[in-house]
């Protein structure tokens, strides 16, 4: 180890060396080979790294803050000062969030930029990256994107819980098109999503970030996320690179705590968590986003057994690794496994992290640890090649700037908004209909639209939303008031989420007893508000001052719950109204699966929206009065306790036993969705062809509408594995498809099993097909099973985890 006193000398030596290297390099000649398009991007990598100088190396690493960047005047933006100096000092390579707006970053409607002054703005910033820095490197500009570009101005969709619950990848991928085109006409490159967490603890706050429970159904609802933001490669103007969140495991934290400790064993890591991330691999993403969590106590941002031995050696990802916002402090300052910033730096580096997300991780803590030899050049230059090589791949050399006048045609279009009611029509599930009370008669005279969820628009939003102008957000009460024109319609809130002191149950309980039918809007909410407090990071702090308002925040990062009840006095509401006699139907707009074994005893009809995005409204009341026909899924279970957790439902053998209190099945199970038509399951069949990898095992099952009208149907198979050499899931989903069926109509489906959806992890942790026999299952839900075959595998075959 150096002393104090020799890594000072050694920092002062470097610091006259680079000078004088900076002094030698001012002048690079016009025809440098990293300035010419017409010469491999290899080559162009190569020149221009060793033409850098190691604060420059640095510096490309490094991701600000983006909404400090710039200052506007009027209709007028220009960059920072901030920036300028970023630039000329820090040397960086990329900013994120330039176009963010929230509380946390204090940019509002009117002080944030629309869509074309974001154009503006980041034509400027790019100008002076290109064009006042010395080697003139053009930006990377990274976005949050999980459910629209957050930013002013841009298309609010679902929030991704309720992409989840549409079961639809294309729909996905639709979604993936879109915002990648908002995004780049806006000057953005890097859309950070799809979220691969697993969310089987729903005390966690983020679990309406996530696609759900499931492996099989996050990767392939993240791949048609990942194809939408990339498409057939970034060369295209309209695609952005898709960052990955968050490696690895990041939602099984300690009890459910944000950010906590994860305890999970290698095989359950391999076979579940990294299922996901392996199939997003293997389609080509082109970024990967450590978590804040350990695992078995490792720190994510500084396991390199996951960065470098999994994900480069044996996966091949060629894209570059970045750490979450704040997360290589974190090794220190909130794992306490390095001592110093720059041992948390060369930790972080050398286990595989290639770029910081904050610029407090790298930075000075990063040149101070490779001066004082804890970091090697090579490694740096690895680094840096990872995302130099992007830039160029992107044509931002010779692109930096965008068209100001195209974001006013292409953000927030009439397609996208179209796009956006309807995935929240697929994603909107019926739970429970109790004597065919939905649909609705559109000759009704008289509804009560009860609740503190019916007319929030914010509420139905999710995490990562913008300040939204309400003209382009449709809550459920003004979609129920545009379908029904005629009817009077009485709106009371009635209460709050959380918020007690503002009640009136007695004004709820008239309306209802004036009402034909009562519809209860209620659930939860992930809205922030400027008096919210943050963390560093942005996550959200809790109040728990007594003379305080509550504001309706009970979900999104940083709200873990202790419990999953109907906060405030939510069941209290809907209680007193159901009471009335009117018949009442319970529509939830939440974040995370919430208690309603009252709800799901008393009331006779129950939707689940999740967040349903800007269009939720509308879409809501087409399901409602019957002009859509509902198909949803639960992509969690919904369980009946907090005790109960986890419940999800492809728990490993053996059974779960009943408790005291209660069975162990959910409340309402994985998959589980009605509609107001129904089907019929015939003629299952299963073939098998040889060894063939593309066409191991077929499946095919006829699906027809037996009911009274069109609808969709979700058709889900799953797989168990009899007896396996360790254990397994009880079942695992393995294929879905999403279908329209007329009334009357029959359709014949097939899926193909190969060896990857068979496949475990053995006693020495070799992924393996083993020989034996698989049940197949055909159903609509994990519980609603409808037809069961088998089929068995003649020898092991051992698949490679190495990517091709």
């Amino acid at each position: 180890m150096y002393s104090i006193y020799l890594k000072k000398l050694i920092a002062t030596v470097a610091v006259l060396v680079s000078v004088a290297q900076l002094c030698a390099q001012d002048k690079i000649p016009a025809n440098a080979d990293y300035k010419n398009s017409k010469i491999p991007v290899e080559q162009r990598v190569i020149d221009l790294i060793g033409r850098m100088t190691v604060e420059e190396k640095v510096g490309q690493l490094t991701t600000l803050l983006g909404w400090k960047m710039y200052t506007k005047t009027g209709n007028k933006v220009q960059a920072s000062d901030a920036l300028k100096d970023a630039i000329t000092t820090q040397k960086i390579g990329a900013l994120w969030g330039v176009l963010r707006a929230d509380p946390w970053t204090q940019k509002t409607l009117s002080n944030g930029l629309n869509p074309s002054l974001a154009a503006q703005a980041t034509n400027a910033i790019q100008k002076v990256a290109v064009e006042e820095s010395r080697l003139g490197i053009p930006l990377f500009l990274a976005e949050e994107a999980m459910h629209g570009h957050m930013a002013i101005g841009t298309t609010e969709f679902p929030a991704a819980i309720a992409q989840a619950s549409t079961f639809n990848p294309s729909m996905n991928e639709k979604m993936g098109v879109a915002v990648a085109q908002e995004l780049r006409a806006q000057g953005a490159h890097i859309g950070y999503g799809p979220i691969l967490d697993l969310a089987r603890e729903p005390r966690w706050s983020r679990v309406e970030e996530t696609f759900g429970e499931d492996p099989y159904l996050i990767s392939e609802m993240g791949l048609g996320l990942i194809k939408g933001f990339q498409g057939n490669g970034i060369t295209n103007p309209e695609n952005v690179i898709s960052t990955l969140k968050h490696f690895a495991a990041y939602g099984v934290s300690e009890g459910g705590h944000n950010g906590g400790a994860v305890h999970i064993g290698e095989r359950e890591l391999m076979q579940d968590y990294m299922y996901p991330f392996k199939k997003a691999i293997d389609a080509g993403v082109l970024s990967v986003m450590t978590a804040y969590s350990s695992v078995d106590g490792i720190p994510s941002s500084s396991h390199k057994a996951l960065l470098t031995g999994l994900l480069r050696e044996q996966w091949g990802f060629k894209g570059f690794v970045v750490s979450d916002l704040g997360s290589i402090e974190g090794i220190k300052n909130d794992h306490h496994a390095a001592a110093t910033l720059e041992d948390a730096a060369a930790l972080a580096m050398n286990a595989g992290v290639d770029a910081d997300l904050g610029g407090n991780g790298f930075d000075d803590a990063l040149l101070n640890a490779f001066h004082a030899g804890d970091v090697t050049e090579a490694r740096l230059d690895e680094a840096v090649a990872y995302v130099l090589r992007l830039k160029f791949e992107m044509g931002l050399f010779e692109n930096p700037y965008v068209d100001e006048r195209k974001p006013a045609k292409v953000v927030r279009n009439a397609a996208h908004i179209a796009l956006a009611k309807e995935m929240a029509l697929e994603g909107i599930t019926l739970l429970k209909n109790e004597g065919d009370l939905l649909p609705l008669s559109k000759e009704l005279k008289k509804i009560a639209v009860i609740g503190p969820n019916a007319d929030m628009m914010y509420n139905q939003l999710g995490d990562y939303t913008a300040p939204q102008d309400p003209e382009f957000i449709i809550t459920p009460l003004e979609g129920i008031k545009a379908k029904m024109p005629d009817a009077e319609i009485t709106y009371v809130k009635g209460t709050a989420i959380r918020d007690t002191t503002q009640t009136d149950i007695a004004a709820a309980v008239s309306a209802a007893k004036n009402a034909e039918v009562t519809i209860v809007v209620l659930g939860g909410s992930s809205a922030r508000d400027f008096k919210t407090e943050y963390l560093e990071t942005g996550a959200a702090t809790i109040s728990s001052k007594e003379d305080e308002i509550l504001s309706d925040m009970e979900s999104g990062e940083g709200y873990d719950r202790a419990t999953l009840d109907l906060m405030g006095k939510q069941l209290e509401l809907l209680q007193a109204v159901e009471a009335t006699g009117t018949p009442t139907i319970l529509v939830l707009i939440t974040g995370r699966p919430l208690l309603i074994n009252w709800p799901a005893k008393h009331i006779p009809a129950i939707l689940d929206t999740w967040y349903p995005g800007s269009q939720g409204g509308d879409a809501l009341a087409d399901v409602l009065f019957g002009d859509y026909n509902p198909a949803g899924r639960l992509p969690v279970s919904i369980p009946k306790s907090v005790g109960q957790t986890p419940v999800y439902y492809n728990h490993w053998w053996p059974n779960r036993r009943d408790y005291v209190e209660e069975t162990s099945a959910p409340l309402y199970a994985f998959g589980h969705g009605l509609s107001y038509t129904a089907f019929d399951y015939s003629d299952l069949k299963i073939s098998q062809s040889g060894t063939d990898a593309d066409k191991f095992v077929e499946v095919s099952v006829t699906v027809k509408n037996t009911g009274a009208q069109a609808g969709d149907e979700v058709v889900q198979l799953y797989l168990r594995d009899l007896v396996s050499s360790v254990v397994t899931p009880v079942k695992q989903l393995r294929g879905f498809e999403r279908i329209h069926l007329a009334k009357g109509e029959s359709k014949t489906l097939t899926f193909t099993l190969t060896p990857e959806e068979l496949a475990l992890y053995d006693t020495e942790m070799k992924c393996v097909a083993e020989a034996g026999a698989f049940e197949v299952q055909l159903g609509a839900s994990s519980q609603d099973i409808r037809l069961t075959d088998s089929f068995k595998l003649a020898e092991d075959i051992l698949l490679t985890t190495q990517t091709k």
